[in-house]
């Protein structure tokens, strides 16, 4: 442990002989290590927020949506999922615990002189657990109130803020086309969900109504009216969605399968989709991996390239020493003595080269926040572009990048100081003598 601990404190003082060259060596550790721990960290931040938007949707839940076929092929009868689908789903898959059936319109709500365009969505109670609503204000809709078609409606946090700024809205009244409805409740705000496939778009819950599908179907009727530019068009569709929440996770891709065949057999158009949120949970999980993955190849490039860099001081030193070490040899030094001190030097380059960029990789979270906090404050035009995921994501994190950057740094230095010390070892103690 002494020859060790004195071979330690000689080559620090030879490093610091030449305090700029051992600084660029350091710093290219530096940067491979941080490298590792932040793009890892980053990584892991997409990969995150993509899985929760996913799963927010249910990992148990499979989610048909009306999707509308091209102008050719839409007939007078109308498109889309019917009300005939919910009840034969519900009446030939035996392992649905729950299906929802949802119908969404875009209307205008007003009261008094304020008015507001939004989202009026049509559905059962189970809405709200399905999709995550909490409310802030009163109550969600009922059982009663879906038998009775009550004139009773559920305000989301935005659409309440809108209409009733400085009042409580609870017990007051709001017009939606020409019909009256009682406020009972107001949610919480939610993100919007993921906007997945072809099938599902990202869907804002800040701006909707929320009544019973029963009082919208006899009050508003299955027409919805689009005015465009030029443009009068009618849609005809009795339902904009079925989500079916099914009894255990391990039935949902046996389900998914009898629910597409159940409604397959009663449609002739292309106008419905179907996603599975666990596959696509499943998918996304697979792809952060692979994504990790090569982020870490990437950043190990980088350790690979300080790693020639320590070789590369390393031989210069054996150069310039060479003299050194035949003094060293004359004076009793064996071959072992030289490799232990020139390895020595390597790895306390690569160790604190691996320290500091721990250091600087722990820094990731707040430094990406304080960077995109700025971009966003001096381009927010360009940064509004970017996906939402981008814009908002936070890194997190991985707790194995510090072990591993760290010890693939320490194998670097070993690996790459390996070759000039055995190099410094070999010298002919004469001839290094006779080194000018």
């Amino acid at each position: 442990m002494t020859r060790w601990w004195r071979t330690l404190k000689l080559s620090i003082k030879s490093l610091l002989l030449h305090p700029l060259r051992s600084a660029l060596t350091v710093l290219g550790i530096f940067i491979g290590v941080a490298g590792v721990i932040w793009l890892l960290s980053i990584g892991e931040g997409i990969g995150r927020a993509a899985e929760e938007q996913i799963a927010g949707l249910g990992a148990r839940n499979i989610i048909v949506r009306t999707i509308k076929p091209s102008a050719d092929e839409v007939q007078d009868a109308g498109y889309g999922l019917t009300r005939d689908d919910y009840i034969r789903l519900l009446a030939t898959v035996p392992t649905i615990d729950k299906a929802i059936p949802i119908r969404e319109v875009s209307r205008e709500f007003r009261h008094g002189t304020r008015k507001f365009e939004g989202r009026c969505v049509g559905c059962t109670p189970d809405y709200a657990e399905v999709t995550r609503l909490v409310p802030s204000l009163g109550r969600f809709l009922t059982d009663g109130d879906l038998i009775n078609q009550s004139n009773f409606c559920v305000l989301a946090a935005e659409t309440a803020d809108r209409l009733f700024p400085y009042g409580d809205p609870i017990g007051q009244t709001i017009m939606v086309d020409e019909h009256f409805f009682v406020v009972v409740g107001v949610m919480k705000s939610r993100a919007p969900s993921a906007g997945i496939g072809g099938s599902v778009a990202a869907e804002d819950f800040s701006r909707d109504v929320y009544i019973p599908i029963t009082t919208m179907e006899t009050r508003m009727g299955d027409m919805e009216v689009v005015m465009k530019p030029g443009q009068f068009q009618r849609d005809l569709k009795e339902l904009s969605q079925i989500t079916i929440q099914v009894k255990d996770r391990d039935l949902v891709l046996p389900t998914v399968d009898v629910v597409r065949d159940t409604i397959a057999r009663n449609h002739t158009l292309a106008d419905y989709g179907v996603t599975v949120p666990l596959e696509l949970l499943q998918q996304a999980q697979t792809t952060r991996l692979m994504f990790m993955l090569f982020l870490g190849l990437i950043a190990a490039v980088s350790l690979v390239v300080g790693g020639i860099g320590i070789m590369n001081i390393m031989l210069a030193t054996v150069t310039e020493r060479t003299r050194e070490i035949g003094i060293r040899r004359a004076l009793g030094a064996k071959r072992r003595d030289i490799t232990q001190q020139f390895l020595a030097e390597a790895v306390v380059l690569s160790v604190v080269g691996g320290l500091l960029g721990i250091i600087g990789g722990l820094l990731c979270r707040p430094i990406s926040i304080l960077i995109r906090g700025r971009l966003l404050e001096w381009f927010p035009e360009q940064m509004s572009t970017l996906p939402e995921v981008v814009r908002t994501v936070e890194p997190m994190m991985v707790s194995w990048s510090i072990p591993l950057a760290f010890a693939i740094s320490v194998i670097v230095g070993v690996t790459f100081g390996v070759y000039p010390a055995i190099r410094a070892a070999q010298l002919d103690p004469i001839e290094a003598l006779r080194h000018e």
